[in-house]
């Protein structure tokens, strides 16, 4: 059984309000919320305003995924949102620990994001400290990517840190996710799948999440 957090992302943008409410009524356990500023990822893609009136209507939780520069910056912000997991880049910020403990102290969990290129190894101090590592299965930026294939071998990878160290985090993905990679994924031992067009872009996306979660 997986954990599926669709991405507003890959939503109709012209109309949210209903893309949403199809989420509410849906057995999507999270809504996934990638926040761009075009200088870490080069692409832009909504900011609070939009954050705040999502927060509104959602009844699921908020895991809310900053592809930003200095996202500390924002940890207040994102916890007004009332948002469940506030997510970082290990990439974006110079003094990880410090941030992590800022995000618990303002009531949420902690995530730390990986992209592609980067080590899980890296992550080693940290593992007992994190509620969960979103791996990114394509280069953050843009939805509709190619999948990774290199990352299976980091989501095991991953899991045996997880087992060895004890920690409890979750391990969820993002990027590429379809209906043959999401098999492979939870076969390596993901936790959390996050999906974008495969879900929004179906012509029955209640379908669709119900695969996800009974994978």
């Amino acid at each position: 059984m997986q954990i599926v957090s669709p991405s507003l992302l890959a939503a109709n943008f012209a109309n949210l309000e209903k893309d949403i409410e199809m989420i509410n009524n849906s057995n999507a356990d999270w809504l996934h919320l990638d926040v761009m500023d075009g200088v870490f990822v080069p692409n832009i893609s909504f900011g609070f305003p939009v954050l705040q009136a999502v927060a509104k209507i959602c009844r699921k939780p908020l895991d809310v995924h900053l592809m930003i520069v200095k996202p500390e910056k924002f940890v207040k912000e994102v916890a007004a949102l009332g948002a469940m997991m506030m997510n970082v880049h290990y990439e974006a910020c110079l003094h990880l620990n410090r941030v992590i403990h800022e995000i618990h102290e303002a009531g949420m969990k902690a995530g730390v994001t990986l992209n592609p290129s980067t080590p899980v190894c890296l992550l080693e101090d940290v593992i007992r400290d994190v509620d969960m590592v979103l791996l990114m299965t394509v280069n953050p930026g843009f939805g509709g990517q190619k999948f990774i294939e290199h990352s299976l071998d980091k989501v095991e990878q991953l899991r045996q840190m997880i087992v060895r160290t004890g920690s409890k985090a979750l391990i969820e993905v993002d990027g590429g996710v379809n209906k043959t990679t999401a098999v492979q994924l939870a076969q390596a031992g993901t936790d959390v799948l996050v999906a974008g067009s495969y879900v929004f872009g179906a012509e029955n996306p209640y379908e669709r999440i119900d695969y996800l979660k009974n994978l």
